[in-house]
């Protein structure tokens, strides 16, 4: 930890001259930044793995029909399935796992008061008038909601919603291209999955929530990562956005 302590105080002194007080706020989305650019060909190879499962969802329907009453032969068909093609199921999770231990560190260096034995300096910066060590809940016991430090949160809710609202649109645009399949007696093909679909574009709009509650260089790190985000899926799954996109063959670019 006291090692990534001095990394971020180093890079922050290196900004300070262009970003003044609120260079270890620059150094946390600069961080953020290189880390989501490290993590990037784990997320292109997330999205070729996505556009490959959605090529084999007819074949996935044939064996849901062919195994309708033994769960166990479909599961086995399906993996495979996937072994044969060369999908992996778990391609997509890679990027967000590669990302937690950066965020955790954030996290707990801006949520203590001593690194390695001496007076973390770090929870003297600041982003404009509002301390990275604070939350959302100590700007509303200062000055309130539209004191300085009130501000900067009020400025990082617009942009969150703003990036919540840009991912909802996409989604909808996607479920209204592809929607969910169905069995030939009318059923859904996955229990569940229409609800499932229902809720799925308002599932940005719950980094608000985090936001509000984390210290703000946390929340620094998950505003740039969640913005990084959508533009990033917006360019790597544009391929989402065309009919029946599943139904594409995979010899097509997905990005």
């Amino acid at each position: 930890m006291s090692a990534f302590a001095s990394l971020v105080e180093q890079l922050a002194d290196l900004l300070q001259p262009l970003f003044h007080g609120s260079s270890a706020a620059a150094a946390i989305i600069l961080f953020t930044a290189f880390v989501r650019l490290l993590v990037h060909p784990l997320s292109r190879a997330a999205a070729r793995g996505q556009r490959a499962r959605a090529v084999l969802q007819p074949r996935v329907a044939e064996l849901r029909k062919q195994h309708a009453k033994d769960p166990k032969k479909l599961q086995q068909a399906v993996m495979a399935l996937h072994a044969e093609e060369k999908v992996s199921p778990l391609s997509g999770c890679l990027p967000s796992l590669f990302q937690l231990p950066a965020f955790f560190l954030l996290y707990h260096l801006f949520s203590n008061r001593e690194i390695g034995g001496r007076t973390n300096d770090l929870l003297t910066h600041q982003l404009l008038a509002a301390p990275l060590g604070e939350r959302w809940a100590d700007a509303l016991g200062g000055d309130g909601i539209f004191g300085p430090a009130g501000l900067v949160y009020l400025g990082l809710f617009v942009l969150v919603g703003a990036v919540a609202t840009f991912n909802y649109r996409r989604m909808k645009l996607i479920m209204a291209a592809n929607p969910p399949s169905v069995n030939v007696g009318g059923g859904e093909a996955l229990p569940g999955l229409a609800s499932a679909t229902k809720f799925a574009p308002f599932m940005s709009f719950l980094t608000l929530f985090s936001v509000a509650v984390m210290p703000l260089a946390a929340a620094l790190y998950m505003v740039t990562s969640t913005t990084w985000s959508a533009v990033e899926r917006a360019v790597l799954y544009r391929w989402q956005l065309t009919p029946q996109a599943g139904t594409r063959p995979l010899t097509q670019s997905s990005t």
